[in-house]
């Protein structure tokens, strides 16, 4: 038995489904990472994958870029985290303040999950209210409020919420209402009836890989600004990557509030919630024992590795070129399969923008969740088998792009897309 089979069988006992959360590459397809460099990974056998899942998204420079690798071991040195103000911490936050539009003030923990869970606490303190509105299809972590019509098989009419995990309390769908993406008159009626009830309107300002309609971004600001609802942003997912200033500064639209994490912290566990003093002030410790606090603390936020690998992305991205070369390698790689799509005859759109894209197998116009659930699941899953077999692994549900993949990287994997293509259009 080689190594990468031992451990995989060891992983079968010790971690709930032999996997570390839901991805999983297909039946005897599974490899254990040995290690990280660039655009690439290796398994255990030292076999080379191309890598666009970039460990879900933060690895934007690529694996160990040699900044982020100096700075931690620079930091290493002084320790790791010590639960206290440190300057690593300091600097990135006013680092985040300086590229973030809607941010005056940042507070720190340590996934995403955390940060939109906290972003819809401290909206809830600051409106004395305590329903959301989120939009079906949008993900926004693991916590109750956030598994709410995320994949919902056979949804409900507008706005009943549908609970996506076990253990989700059934009260909590009383203080969730669900509107559907890029359909602005049915998200302005829906603020409209509710807002005297509405604490925050939550959403992805670009869903999933689904691009907001024009005007729709807009339209909700302008929609909750008119009831003084605060709306957030969770830009886990844009955030440094759409842009140096989000979806904020890409799409020209700003929030009261956002979420940040992935890119902030180059591959180590960081998030952020970001947005003005007059809202982030119920952070503020001197109002413990108030009806005004927000107890919100722990034990990894802002520490000091994290923060330091975080400043050094940024760096990185601050440089002239770092967006446009990643807009031209993922504008490559999105049009490059859409011409594959064409050459094989296939019924599927390619949506998204270059940073971040992905196929749907129907020939259907992808404008919300529900245009979704007429793409064809098995084909999806084949085509990420297909690119698994032939050395590329890409997310179930997007692929990311990081400035690390190179021309010979992308017209390796665009050879590689036409193959996975052609054997989906030969099982036809």
């Amino acid at each position: 038995m080689s190594d990468q089979d031992d451990l995989l069988r060891r992983a079968e006992d010790v971690l709930p489904g032999g996997v570390l959360g839901s991805h999983r590459s297909g039946p005897g397809l599974e490899f254990v990472v040995r290690e990280g460099r660039g655009a690439y990974l290796w398994d255990m056998s030292g076999r080379r994958y191309l890598d666009y899942l970039l460990g879900s998204g933060p690895m934007l420079l690529g694996h160990a870029h040699p900044a982020v690798v100096e700075a931690v071991e620079r930091q290493l040195a002084r320790g790791t985290s010590y639960f206290l103000l440190n300057e690593p911490a300091i600097q990135l936050a006013e680092e985040i303040v300086r590229a973030v539009p809607c941010a005056e003030q940042v507070r720190y923990t340590s996934s995403g999950s955390e940060a939109t869970f906290f972003a819809l606490r401290v909206a809830r303190a600051f409106r004395k209210r305590d329903k959301i509105m989120k939009f079906e299809g949008g993900f926004h972590g693991t916590h109750d409020y956030a598994l709410m019509s995320v994949v919902p098989r056979s949804p409900k009419a507008f706005p009943a919420p549908m609970t996506d995990s076990a253990g989700v309390p059934h009260a909590i769908e009383d203080e969730v209402l669900v509107a559907p993406y890029n359909d602005l008159a049915t998200a302005e009626a829906l603020i409209a009836a509710h807002h005297d009830q509405l604490a925050a309107v939550l959403l992805e300002p670009y869903q999933r890989t689904i691009v907001p309609a024009p005007g729709f971004l807009q339209g909700l600001r302008a929609a909750t600004r008119r009831y003084e609802v605060p709306l957030v942003f969770d830009e886990i997912v844009t955030g440094f990557r759409f842009a140096y200033g989000g979806a904020q500064e890409y799409y020209g639209v700003v929030p009261d509030l956002a979420a940040y994490g992935k890119v902030v912290a180059g591959g180590f566990p960081l998030a952020c919630i970001a947005g003005p003093k007059a809202i982030m002030r119920h952070f503020d410790a001197a109002l413990e024992g108030t009806p005004e606090y927000v107890w919100q603390a722990g034990t990894f936020n802002g520490n000091a590795i994290a923060c330091a690998a975080g400043l050094a992305t940024l760096a990185e991205l601050r440089k002239p070129d770092a967006y446009p070369r990643l807009f031209r390698t993922g504008t490559r790689l999105r049009d490059g399969l859409a011409a594959a799509v064409r050459k094989h005859d296939l019924a599927a759109r390619v949506t998204g923008e270059p940073p971040v894209f992905d196929i749907f197998f129907t020939d259907r116009e992808i404008v919300d969740y529900r245009a979704t659930l007429t793409a064809d699941r098995e084909r999806i899953k084949r085509f990420n088998q297909e690119l698994v077999r032939r050395r590329v692994v890409k997310a179930v549900n997007k692929i990311y792009v990081s400035l690390a993949h190179t021309d010979a990287d992308v017209e390796e994997t665009l050879e590689i897309f036409d193959q996975a293509l052609a054997a989906i259009a030969a099982q036809a």
